[in-house]
């Protein structure tokens, strides 16, 4: 088996590699077509407008681009997240900034400055069950009630998994393709394959099968070492819920909540040393604490 080495500060997903690059603008419009019931064809046309360094949020957002006098963004989740039309509201700011900075709009003059149409996206292929398509409302995280049309900021949130949104996904085959290689790594670390093996073996199977067969073969060291950062990261996540369940704390106060996520965030890093992925470097560079600490956690 082939070993790839993880880059720790690549904070691309799979997603993002497929959709949001100049190179797969054909699959943008697909994408957009299917959403939207358009038939563009001009892949000229897109501007892409993906935010490549948002300094106060953990992660830029996934892909937006500007197609027809709308900008559109989307934002691949694969947890549940209410939080998102907040999310989307600070990026939508941030891309709108850009876009008048750089036609040059005078946003303090007499004359009303024209913007392109926001569209928002959250394309949700996380386990646990949602509705098909449900709208997410920043309002419903107000303290106050706001009247009804004031002040809001919505998502689209689109379940991508299986029986929720097929017609979608026949209208989009790179986006039924990327789900198909999510479920294949799925599939496979579920059953209890160590992670590198698990997405490598999905991506020859994928190629196998000619699914994003060119794709993969023309970037798959780089697929590889997203796959692997980017499930990496669920699990992390997975074992800090595990892990404030299991002490009691996801209803207790503030305090004991941080405790149990430190202690989820240790161990999730100690079981990527366990396994690899990190070194016991990373890994005590990662949890905050010495080696030396770090191996007595591990061994205590």
């Amino acid at each position: 088996m082939n070993h790839y080495q993880v880059n720790s500060k690549y904070k691309d997903r799979l997603f993002c590699l497929l959709f949001g690059t100049e190179e797969y603008k054909g699959n943008m419009i697909s994408l957009y077509n299917a959403l939207n019931g358009t038939s563009y064809t001009e892949e000229d046309e897109i501007e892409l407008t993906t935010l490549r360094d948002v300094v106060y949020i953990k992660l830029k957002n996934d892909v937006s681009f500007i197609v027809d006098s709308h900008m559109s963004l989307f934002e691949q989740q694969s947890t549940q997240n209410p939080n998102m039309p907040l999310r989307g509201l600070q990026y939508f700011s941030e891309m709108y900034s850009a876009y008048v900075a750089k036609n040059h709009l005078n946003i303090f003059g007499t004359k009303l400055v024209k913007l392109p149409t926001p569209q928002y996206y959250v394309l949700y292929n996380g386990t646990e069950e949602e509705a098909a398509e449900k709208e997410l409302r920043l309002s419903d995280a107000f303290l106050q009630p706001s009247p009804p049309g004031k002040f809001e900021w919505t998502a689209r949130m689109v379940n991508l998994n299986q029986g929720k949104n097929d017609e979608l996904l026949q209208k989009c085959k790179p986006l039924a393709d990327y789900m198909f290689l999510i479920q294949q790594i799925r599939e496979r670390i579920e059953a209890g394959m160590v992670m590198e093996q698990a997405v490598d073996e999905a991506v020859v199977t994928c190629i196998s099968q000619d699914v994003l067969k060119d794709f993969l073969i023309a970037h798959r060291a780089e697929v590889v070492s997203v796959g692997l950062r980017e499930f990496d990261e669920r699990l992390i996540e997975e074992i800090i819920r595990e892990s404030a369940r299991e002490e009691g704390l996801a209803e207790g106060k503030a305090q004991g909540l941080a405790e149990g996520r430190a202690e989820g965030m240790f161990l999730a890093f100690a079981k990527m040393v366990r396994e690899g992925f990190l070194s016991l470097a990373e890994g005590a560079k990662e949890a905050g604490i010495s080696q030396e600490e770090f191996v007595r956690r591990m061994n205590s």
